[in-house]
């Protein structure tokens, strides 16, 4: 029997998500957004060496006793050496786990690099429990072995509703690739989240899953989605629904997100309490029949969430691991301009730019036409004259929404935020006409550059206040150095 001490030193002190890596640069603004979390239970199944799994080699299993029934959850640090995204026929490595026999997800290995991630397991009934680990299908031809370090099982006390409800994402077989392997070397889902609100009825609530994919093959174009969005991932809700105070299904309440974002009643199948839902478009929306060529299955630890007031793109600066794959899918695909050039509307080298996050609200239109976007302005201290806008100019590519909103704004190679001279908001209405609605701006909660390793530097740029910007003004000075 292990000691006491021994048991402790394995247990984390941080909740470990899909893929959280708080290293590098990016520790400081993680550890500042992570959830409270919940140690380990004494019974969790712990390993402190490392799982190997080779191409044509036997599976590894772990043992695990479950102290009560539950949603159990499965955490390791990954890698798999000689594996790239960037590169064609190195992408990933694929690992599929099956419990007491029974595949329940898969997991894409996108790096050689250990990036520390998490997966559901499904329902596990209290007593002892099989997990096995194998190299599987799908894997990339460079692809040679996976290292798991320190793999470890738990049942957490927490979350039980958020993991029961999970949905299973089955992986896309069709489109051009029409491959069921596919999301192991495109749009593959990298991270879940969930979140909550209350129910019309008392102490039932709502809860809805999203997930964030590695790009979309379809859908919003990829500058588009640099302007409007700040990322080139694809990040959409998949399922929601209703539960009662005891954490139960409310009967026809799930909806899921289908093609052409239509919200559906979801009408398909359940394996406990987890529906499964397929990818079935070029831009990550869902299906609820699952096709019979169907290979990859994905079940996430959706335990995270993201601070109220904040984007979603949130969730991606928490797992910064999600840039770098982000970047080198866009390289791979053939999608980044050569050189970078940003006088241009295409994507350049996504560490020239820098990735902003702001909130803003619309007033009332005093007119008739079309409502005010916004964008974000930058200014170089090599040259204050010249203005580098996160909308390339493109009156469809400024920001209409309301409330927290990511851009970037592409600037000469090298810059850093110590060359930036200021940041502005730009009033730009999205199409003809101008309805006269101010915007007002009232905060700019991070900026920051990707390093060399496509991972987020420290965010340099924040600030708060209230700046209104009118058809008569169009232009404010957020933030100075």
């Amino acid at each position: 029997m292990r000691s006491r001490a021994r048991h402790a030193a394995l247990e984390p002190t941080g909740r470990v998500l899909i893929g959280t890596a708080l290293t590098g640069t990016a520790l400081t603004a993680a550890a500042l957004l992570a959830a409270p979390l919940t140690a380990v239970p004494a019974h969790a199944a712990s390993a402190p060496g490392t799982l190997t799994l080779h191409r044509g080699g036997p599976a590894r299993t772990l043992h695990y006793t479950a102290r009560r029934d539950g949603e159990a959850v499965i955490g390791f640090t990954a890698s798999a050496p000689g594996v790239s995204w960037a590169r064609r026929g190195a992408e990933s490595a694929v690992v599929s786990i099956a419990v007491d026999g029974r595949h329940v997800t898969d997991l894409v290995v996108p790096s050689s690099d250990p990036t520390p991630r998490s997966l559901g397991l499904g329902h596990l009934r209290r007593g002892g429990h099989r997990v096995t680990l194998r190299f599987a299908r799908g894997s990339a031809p460079a692809a040679r072995r996976v290292t798991l370090a320190r793999p470890r099982v738990r049942t957490p006390h927490a979350d039980q509703d958020v993991l029961r409800h999970a949905p299973v994402v089955i992986g896309r077989t069709n489109g051009p690739l029409a491959d069921p392997y596919q999301n192991a070397t495109t749009d593959a889902p990298l991270i879940a989240w969930h979140e909550t609100r209350p129910a019309a009825a008392a102490g039932h609530r709502i809860i809805e899953y999203s997930v964030v994919w590695s790009n979309e093959d379809g859908g919003t174009d990829s500058p588009a989605l640099m302007a409007r969005w700040g990322r080139t991932t694809d990040i959409e809700w998949i399922y929601r629904v209703e539960v009662d105070a005891s954490g139960r299904r409310v009967d026809g309440t799930g909806v899921y997100q289908a093609p052409e974002h239509a919200t559906l009643k979801f009408t398909g199948r359940y394996e406990d309490d987890h529906p499964l839902l397929q990818t079935c478009t070029q831009n990550n929306n869902m299906c609820d029949v699952v096709t019979k060529d169907a290979a990859l299955r994905f079940l996430p630890d959706v335990t995270a969430t993201r601070p109220d007031g904040r984007t979603r793109e949130v969730v991606m600066d928490r797992e910064p691991w999600t840039y770098r794959v982000m970047a080198q899918e866009m390289i791979r695909e053939g999608k980044i301009e050569k050189p970078s050039d940003p006088s241009t509307t295409a994507v350049g080298d996504q560490r020239t730019y820098l990735f902003a996050e702001f909130a803003k609200t619309t007033g009332k239109p005093t007119g008739t036409g079309s409502a005010p976007g916004v964008a974000l302005g930058v200014r170089l201290r090599s040259d204050p004259s010249r203005l580098y806008r996160s909308d390339h100019d493109q009156p469809t590519w400024s920001i209409e929404r309301d409330g927290a909103a990511a851009t970037t704004v592409e600037l000469p190679e090298g810059t850093t935020v110590a060359d930036i001279a200021s940041v502005e908001a730009l009033r730009r209405p999205v199409g003809a006409g101008d309805n006269g609605a101010p915007a007002t701006v009232t905060a700019v909660s991070r900026g920051f550059f990707l390093d060399g390793s496509y991972l987020p530097r420290p965010s340099g740029i924040t600030w708060t206040g209230s700046v209104t910007v009118t058809r008569e003004q169009p232009s404010a000075v957020l933030w100075r150095p």
